[in-house]
């Protein structure tokens, strides 16, 4: 069995740091560590409209945005097959498919739905596009073969899911479908990183996110901002490092070599929480070495897409070549997955024969 990977991103804006933490930098290791026959990252327009159908022109604009971020953090397009998710008919065909053998009592008991439905606030007008998106998501990995789909915790439901709609179809039509399974990120922090002002998530709808795109400006107006820890009134005072933002993005981001660079009175990151603990140092200071730590991370991002947003033809080109190889494939597992329902029927009059024969 070929070994195939499949993730993607909803081009509702630019991409941020809980983005990369969560599953771009799992990409890039695999994309390095090779060992796969395709890899193919999803730009997925056609689910971002299933809650901004009242706005396409945000998706549109930001295709390109997505892309180049893609490519400035490393993503390399001779390895990676960048791709738009509506240029592909296919993906809906198998959608359809796949909604006869999901109950709606089962989409409803699915915890991302329940979870995104509740936080859109979309109350009992639900777009049924938008409630049957594990579905469509099913599709998307499935018509690749997926084996393996780097994703974030908050995205198991929908792995799950997509096994169950595996197996139910290989059951009933044959052996088909490949059952997919998740990657997580290792480090247990980057599984879902808090936003700037201490909520749960980063989301760019809260307006909490650090871009991958941001300038240096940008950036120190967001650490400088960040939420802390709120007991920690004066430099003396005890610090509380958990639940304080700016220490959850140094478990994230920092190594032992920040800080033999920028904060040489400590080895490691234990031995600054254990003094931020006892007392005697400023959340302004451990600010500013995350800034310093954050602006490494992103000043050859941000030189990489500057390139590729004065090079807007590659871009294009690397998204239409990605888009037409995936296509391909695509055709090939509807044709598959059809021939398995017997919905071909006219393939060498096999229909004429069998009614001939009855």
């Amino acid at each position: 069995m070929k070994k195939n990977i499949l993730t993607g991103d909803r081009p509702t804006g630019k991409l941020h740091i809980g983005h990369y933490v969560g599953t771009l930098a799992s990409r890039l290791k695999l994309q390095e560590k090779g060992g796969y026959d395709d890899f193919f990252i999803m730009i997925a327009d056609a689910q971002a409209l299933t809650d901004n159908a009242d706005n396409p022109q945000k998706i549109r604009e930001n295709i390109l945005n997505v892309a180049i971020d893609y490519l400035s953090i490393g993503i390399d397009p001779k390895k990676v097959h960048i791709f738009i998710q509506s240029e592909i008919s296919e993906l809906t065909e198998l959608a359809f498919y796949y909604s006869n053998l999901v109950t709606v009592s089962r989409l409803e008991r699915n915890p991302t739905v329940k979870q995104e439905i509740k936080s859109k606030g979309f109350a009992e007008s639900i777009p049924v596009g938008f409630f049957t998106y594990p579905i469509s998501q099913a599709a998307d990995i499935t018509a690749f073969k997926a084996s393996i789909v780097p994703v974030g915790d908050d995205q198991l439901p929908m792995i799950e899911q997509t096994r169950e709609i595996v197996r139910s179809f290989n059951r009933i039509y044959g052996d088909v479908l490949v059952e997919p399974k998740e990657l997580l990120p290792e480090n247990e922090v980057c599984m879902r990183l808090p936003g700037i002002d201490g909520n749960a998530k980063m989301s760019k709808s809260l307006g909490n996110c650090i871009y991958l795109s941001d300038s240096y400006e940008e950036l120190k107006t967001k650490v400088m901002g960040m939420y802390t820890d709120p007991l920690h009134l004066k430099v003396e005072d005890p610090g509380h490092v958990k639940g304080n933002t700016v220490f959850t993005y140094l478990d994230a981001f920092v190594n032992d070599e920040d800080f033999a660079k920028y904060y040489p009175e400590f080895k490691n990151l234990d031995e600054l929480k254990k003094a931020y603990e006892h007392g005697g140092i400023g959340d302004v200071k451990i600010k500013k070495f995350l800034l310093q730590i954050l602006d490494d991370f992103l000043k050859p991002i941000r030189e990489k897409r500057k390139y590729y947003e004065e090079h807007l033809d590659e871009v294009y080109d690397i998204l239409k070549e990605g888009t037409m190889y995936a296509h391909c494939l695509a055709k090939e597992t509807l044709n598959e997955a059809k021939n398995a329902m017997k919905l071909n029927y006219f393939n060498n009059k096999q229909l004429l024969d069998e009614f001939k024969n009855e």
